[in-house]
């Protein structure tokens, strides 16, 4: 494992396989940690605290309203205790139990800009981590409703155009698009020419093994192989780092814009007086889209408190771990690691880290119609053919899964917690 030395015995007794992070605590973290004997008596036992040690979420509630107070002493009582009752191949509650454990390990082992460096993964190779993330969008469908969704409407606004230029502002692989690809090409009256922008950073690049050049060249082959005409913008920029020159768009063109999964890693007002996120949708605006497609969790973590975004983290991700949970064997090592490769860092960012530091900033859907509304954009209803689509796609998956309408926005859930939310502007 990679680590800053050997963690505080104190605060991270997890066994080394069940654990991402191998955060340390500064010297004047330990020396705060340490406490005397008459410290250590008082302290000794959770029952002073009033905490049921056999119910995991009041001991994980309990962790994160310590941490919020800064008790410091309090918290590493209720962290010994919750070290015992976590484990990566336990039920739900206690494998999303380990991940938050690691966050709260995370965020007492350094502060202010050094947070986030604090949090050492053991990187999987290119290859693994691909195998991972294809594992977790096999498992649940939250990704696979997102991404069919946002074709339904993006094929629908482009009928009949001849120049279509797609946006896409996190390509990862590309794979999104392939099926655009198939159905512009099998038009009755011929294909139309296909540009697609893919803007990613380095983090995909090594999820990818490679550049945004793999992409392009894979969609050029895909393309060829269906007769359509194409071309590739490669923007290698975070999101807020994009302007309107790195787009490259041309007259005559249908512009289309995709924001999947990504707009909340955009930073908003709270982190920075440039406020990305609004001038990201504005910049947009002002290219006059044919649709903008939205795909975001339905959480509430941008601006929230501290205790309130860990109460809010742990509600979210009982669902999400609940729902993986009914789809594979809780002792499956391809599982185990998945979760903690491709859920566990976005919990430990919403835990550990604040500021700038903080890359998942969540917001529910009324806050994003109204940054929308605010940029002059309207509302484009998803077709009842979508709406269709990803009913059928759900009959492959577990009953709890739950599928609404509101007024042309589709929600996905899991029973009584809405997760993932899919909309179009334009």
């Amino acid at each position: 494992a990679v680590g800053h030395g050997q963690p505080d015995a104190s605060i991270t007794q997890v066994p080394a396989d069940e654990m991402i992070t191998r955060a340390s605590l500064t010297d004047e973290q330990t020396e705060y940690f340490s406490t005397t004997d008459e410290q250590t008596e008082y302290f000794s036992t959770t029952d002073s605290l009033g905490i049921n040690t056999g119910d995991l979420k009041q001991v994980i509630i309990a962790c994160g309203k310590a941490a919020a107070g800064n008790g410091i002493y309090e918290t590493e009582v209720l962290i010994s205790e919750l070290r015992q009752l976590v484990s990566i191949s336990g039920d739900p509650m206690q494998r999303l139990g380990a991940c938050m454990l690691e966050g709260l390990v995370a965020r007492f082992s350094s502060s202010g800009s050094k947070l986030y460096k604090s949090l050492n993964c053991k990187e999987p190779t290119s290859p693994e981590l691909m195998s991972y993330m294809h594992l977790l969008y096999d498992m649940c469908p939250l990704y696979k409703f997102g991404y069919m969704s946002a074709n339904g409407a993006i094929a629908e606004a482009v009928k009949g155009e001849n120049f279509v230029h797609i946006i896409d502002f996190q390509i990862a692989q590309g794979s999104q698009w392939i099926t655009i690809i198939q159905a512009l090409a099998a038009r009755p009256a011929g294909p139309p020419c296909l540009r697609i922008t893919g803007i990613d950073d380095s983090n995909s690049a090594y999820a990818r093994g490679g550049g945004l050049d793999m992409v392009g060249t894979r969609l050029h082959s895909i393309s060829a192989s269906c007769g359509l005409p194409f071309e590739f913008n490669a923007v290698h920029a975070a999101s807020h780092e994009v302007y309107i020159q790195h787009l490259d768009t041309r007259p005559g063109e249908a512009i289309v814009v995709n924001f999947a999964y990504q707009l909340h890693h955009t930073p908003d007002e709270s982190v920075s007086v440039e406020n990305h996120r609004d001038r990201i949708i504005r910049m947009i605006k002002s290219l006059a889209p044919r649709v903008v497609t939205l795909v975001e969790q339905e959480s509430n973590t941008n601006t929230t408190p501290f205790f309130q975004r860990y109460l809010e983290t742990l509600d979210y991700y009982t669902a999400v771990f609940e729902s993986i949970d009914v789809a594979l064997p809780r002792d499956d090592k391809t599982r185990i690691s998945t979760e903690q490769h491709c859920l566990a860092r976005d919990i430990i960012s919403l835990i550990a880290c604040e500021g700038a530091e903080r890359v998942e900033r969540h917001e529910v859907f009324g806050k994003w119609k109204a940054r929308f509304a605010m940029a002059g954009f309207r509302p484009y209803p998803l077709c009842s053919l979508v709406n269709n689509t990803i009913k059928t796609l759900l009959d492959d998956y577990h009953r709890c899964y739950r599928l609404e309408e509101r007024d042309g926005v589709l929600y996905l859930g899991w029973k009584s917690r809405m997760l993932v939310v899919s909309s179009a502007w334009r």
